[in-house]
């Protein structure tokens, strides 16, 4: 998981290796070390200009408490079963693994943007590569969450705002979010397009 979203970053999922090395494997240690400094040096330094996604938005997905809750679970679900001794087998696990790490990555990418400002679901597609349905769902989840909120109206299209993000925005001070979801947000448009 964690090498599939260097790579999507645009880190790179080669700059990332693990080994079990005890403390009497000195010689192991240091080749271990050898090896991954060849392998890094090949690989030249980090272009920030390929990064597809912000080093804060990894952070984020990498501390939600989702995947940690996850990864701390891998044993207890698939090897000793839920409190009814049902198991799910590893590839499903992955699978689950896979599919949460790439919901919570979508979120942290939408708070990204949302620190700019009030921003429309379309001007958040636009600016993190996402489909707009993608940021429809994962704006709902994230407003639940109290981390985003519906702003204002900008014509007949809702804008929004990370909860949290004002002291950065320099815009107007009516720039607080105001308690309605993105269900309530999409019933006014309809009400106004109807007018």
């Amino acid at each position: 998981m964690t090498r599939k979203l260097l790579e999507y970053s645009g880190i790179g999922g080669e700059r990332l290796q693990l080994r079990w090395v005890s403390a009497a494997e000195g010689q192991e240690f240091a080749r271990s070390v050898c090896e991954l400094s060849e392998v890094v040096r090949g690989l030249g330094p980090v272009d920030r200009s390929r990064f597809g996604l912000h080093p804060s938005v990894l952070a984020q997905t990498f501390g939600s408490v989702r995947l940690r809750w996850l990864l701390g679970m891998k044993r207890r679900l698939t090897e000793l079963g839920n409190v009814c001794n049902e198991k799910i087998d590893k590839r499903r696990y992955e699978e689950i693994l896979g599919a949460a790490a790439l919901e919570e990555c979508h979120k942290a990418l939408i708070l990204e943007w949302l620190k700019k400002g009030p921003q429309s679901v379309r001007e958040v597609a636009a600016g993190s590569g996402l489909p707009v349905y993608t940021i429809s769902r994962r704006l709902g989840d994230v407003e639940k969450a109290g981390k985003a909120a519906f702003h204002s109206f900008e014509g007949e299209t809702p804008r929004f705002i990370r909860v949290g993000a004002y002291e950065n925005f320099s815009g107007p001070a009516r720039c607080r979010p105001v308690g309605i979801d993105i269900c309530e947000a999409t019933l006014l448009c309809q009400e106004r397009l109807m007018k």
